[in-house]
Order: structure tokens, then sequence, then C-alpha cells
């Protein structure tokens, strides 16, 4: 009956030989599990005859829970704010769980919901924003297995329109991606949603092809590490590496800093153990804007590494963590921290 449900989500129009076949169960079954369905309070609409078949439609509450106004509002609110989120692991499925609530929330608490979104300003745990209603019609037409067009700019900046048969929106290092099998280049790609523009339906069903693999999250990580990153950044962190590693979860990679290297980083921050001699510039100090030497005492350091295409990323991590730091690399990650620094320290004090 799951099974029924899923497919009857998609709204479209299925015929009754059609939906059975594809639920490999007979007409009889077919017709038990729709009436269990409409005990449950789904609105499942029925026609008879030789073309006779199915269709669900949005109805006046919102089963089978049985929800109030402002309850079906705050489920629609919480789980778009989940999307961008800081609980890992849980952005696709409220981007699944977003395209089923959307299409049987009635119209008027839909307007609501949009308009407490539009005047609520989320924080999002970092990587480019993604429109939750571009999340929610693409997973909407990769369940009703519809063709897409969108326009779509490359890593490179390189324009190109693009003709695609969706198959699964996947959530990697704050960044959200489409698999899809591109119509016009006859293979699988991976796309950036921040990065297509405009994604309309085209009304052109398809069958699902099966993905090389199988596991579209090892697709995108694959694709992605094909792609060389422009910021590889390098940090040593002045804090136990097990609580910097809850703080940075998968957005980063936390490891021990080698004891025999120590003494190395102690000599580029300028320090001798704890002792800490000042620096003549104050961004010069370990990167972090303050005499760090009196800060890190014996906890850590340890080194972070992560991967961004800008700097602000690294830098909106390191603020997170909240322990002194020194920036291995790149160089114009650690010029950039000293520019927002130097910004910082200049600004008057409040009058």
């Amino acid at each position: 009956m799951l099974r029924l449900l899923s497919l009857l989500q998609t709204h479209r129009y299925w015929a009754g030989m059609e939906l059975a076949d594809r639920l490999g169960v007979s007409a009889r079954t077919l017709r038990r599990d729709v009436d269990r369905l409409r005990e449950l309070g789904y609105p499942v609409l029925a026609s008879r005859g030789v073309a006779g078949g199915y269709q669900l439609r949005a109805g006046a509450a919102v089963p089978p829970l049985l929800l109030d106004d402002d309850e079906a509002v705050a489920i629609v609110v919480g789980l778009r704010a989940a999307v961008a989120g800081p609980v890992a692991g849980i952005e696709e499925p409220a981007v699944r769980a977003l395209a089923k609530v959307a299409q049987v929330i009635p119209r008027r608490l839909r307007h609501r919901a949009d308009a407490l979104g539009a005047y609520t300003v989320p924080v999002p745990v970092g990587g480019p924003p993604v429109d939750a209603g571009m999340l929610t019609a693409i997973a909407l037409a990769a369940r009703a297995e519809e063709r897409l067009r969108f326009g779509y700019t490359d890593h490179e900046g390189a324009a190109t329109h693009r003709h695609v048969e969706p198959h699964r929106l996947v959530s990697l290092s704050g960044r959200w991606y489409l698999v899809g099998f591109d119509v016009d280049r006859s293979d699988w790609r991976t796309f950036r949603l921040d990065r297509i523009a405009q994604p309309l339906t085209t009304g052109a069903r398809f069958r699902p092809r099966p993905l090389p693999g199988g596991d579209a999250g090892a697709f995108v990580r694959a694709a992605v590490r094909s792609v060389p990153a422009r910021q590889q950044a390098d940090v040593l962190v002045w804090a136990p590496a097990g609580e910097v590693a809850q703080v940075v979860g998968r957005w980063a990679t936390v490891e021990p800093w080698d004891p025999a290297e120590r003494g190395e980083a102690a000599r580029r921050a300028g320090t001798s153990g704890r002792d800490g001699a000042e620096r003549d510039d104050p961004s010069e100090q370990g990167s972090g804007g303050e005499d760090a030497g009196e800060q890190r005492g014996d906890a850590g350091p340890c080194r972070l590494r992560m991967s961004a295409d800008d700097p602000a990323w690294a830098m909106l991590l390191l603020a997170r963590v909240g322990a002194p730091f020194e920036v291995l690399g790149p160089p114009e990650l650690a010029e950039r921290v000293r520019a927002v620094g130097r910004l910082f320290t200049s600004a008057p004090p409040p009058r």
C-alpha cells in the first residue's frame, strides 16, 4: 500500500491496468488498497470503464495525521528550514517529506507557509543558498518521472541549456546536487543546484534508467572528486581534536597533530611552547587576531582540512569552532582571514 500511495502522490492520472502492472498486483488487490487509503482520509478519485483509473487530489485536511491548520503550516516551515539546517543527514529526507506535504496541503495553508517563510531569515550552515521551492519542484519531477529543462552554468562559467531526466537530489558538503540523465548528451551528469536556473517541467514522461553503480551519493562524491577544488584549506586549531570534530561534523576532517611537528608549529606561530612572544603585527598572531600563545596551552593543536570553493565557507566553519587557529594554507585563505581580522578590530567602539 505504501508503494501505491507513493505513485498516487505524483498526482498524475494512472490507468487501472497500468497501476496494477506497475505494482505487480491484481486489479482486485489494487481496488482493496485504494479503499484502505480512502479510509485513512486520502482523497483518491476513481473512474470506471475500459480507460478507468485513479488519481489523488489535494484534500481539505492532511491525511492520515489529520493535522489542524497551524500544525500543517508549522510542518511545512520546519521542513523548509531543515533543508538548510545544521543537522547533518536530514536534508534529503526533509526534501522528500516537503515534496509529499506540498502535494496534499490545502492551498490556503500553502499561502500562509509561503508568507511565513518569506519573512523569516534562517542562518544556513554554509555553502550557497538554494531555494526550497526549487528543491521541491525538482524532487516532484523526479518522483513523477517527468523530464526537466533548465539553464546551467558549469564550474568554468560556461552557460548551457540542459534537458534532463531527474533521478535523485543529494546533499554533500554544504551543497545540493541533482543526479540525472542528460538527454542531449546521452549520459549521466551531476548538477549543482545553485548553478541551475529556471527549472521547468516538460510534461514528457520517462522510464527510469539504472544509475551506474546504483548509489547516487557515491556517484556525486566521485564527480566532485574529479573536479579540482579551488581551495584546500589546511589549518591548525588549538583545541582537542574530538571537540573540533564534533563541531565541524562531516564538513571537514580532523586529525591529531603529530607531537614531532609541535615545535615547527610553534616556530611558525612566533611562540615557543606556551610563552607566546607578542608579534609586531596583531594580524599575524596565529591568524586568530589575538595573542594566541596565551590561549593555546596544552590543548591541541589538531589539524583541520577542508575543501571549499570560497574562503568565506572555511572562515565560517573556523568561527563555529571558536578556538585559536593558524592557517597553513592556502595563502589566499590566510590573507582573507587577516583582512577580515583587521576589518573587525578597526571597527569603532559603540557610542
